[in-house]
């Protein structure tokens, strides 16, 4: 079975439609399967986005792409300045 990628608003979406479905009685199985993941899938994307909205999410989205560049830069110094010896 080929894997497929979520967006992050693609899983926020997903993550309301299962917490609508649990809030009506159903288990989270089943509230999983109905939306096409596994329960394994639900508890992974609550741990990582649980609680957070749209806002929030373009805030995290923005850290985790500010992080990345210092990340590169810091390597790329090093790298230069490694190389230079």
């Amino acid at each position: 079975m080929a894997r497929k990628r979520y967006s992050d608003e693609d899983i926020l979406k997903l993550l309301r439609e299962i917490e609508l479905k649990l809030a009506d009685g159903s288990d989270v199985r089943s509230a999983c399967r109905g939306v096409g993941v596994s329960d394994a899938t639900y508890y992974t994307w609550r741990r990582r986005f649980g609680g957070m909205g749209r806002s929030q999410l373009s805030e995290h989205l923005s850290v985790v792409q500010l992080f990345c560049a210092c990340f590169q830069s810091i390597t790329f110094f090093t790298f230069c300045r490694v190389s230079s010896l």
